[in-house]
């Protein structure tokens, strides 16, 4: 979820992330995760608690006065931001290094037919 603010309404957090705010915690599918007590009848939700008690990576680019809510991690969370030496072929077939774009911002973007 791209963020404004760390502020979010439960029905939209719920549609975008399939995690519905109950009296017993945050639910999706068989899996209810508790949350402070009167989470539920809150108007917003605040990310960092969601972030917290989800697994939910979150991010912030002052920059761009943005956050990024990321899917939960189901206990499979980076231990590290630093990706691994990646290289491809580029639209041209020459050799593409991940490296080289160091520093930057990346989005990865990939497609398969299957």
């Amino acid at each position: 979820m791209i963020l404004k603010t760390l502020d979010i309404d439960p029905k939209d957090f719920e549609s975008r992330t399939g995690w519905a705010i109950k009296p017993e915690g945050a639910c999706k599918g068989e899996v209810c995760v508790s949350l402070p007590a009167g989470t539920a009848s809150r108007a917003t939700l605040h990310a960092e608690m969601l972030s917290e008690r989800l697994g939910m990576p979150l991010i912030h680019d002052a920059q761009a006065k943005v956050w990024c809510l990321g899917p939960e991690a189901m206990g499979r969370a980076l231990t590290t931001a630093r990706a691994p030496e990646l290289v491809l072929p580029d639209y041209q077939g020459k050799q593409f290094r991940l490296s080289s774009l160091r520093g930057q911002k990346v989005l990865i973007v990939t497609w398969s037919s299957w």
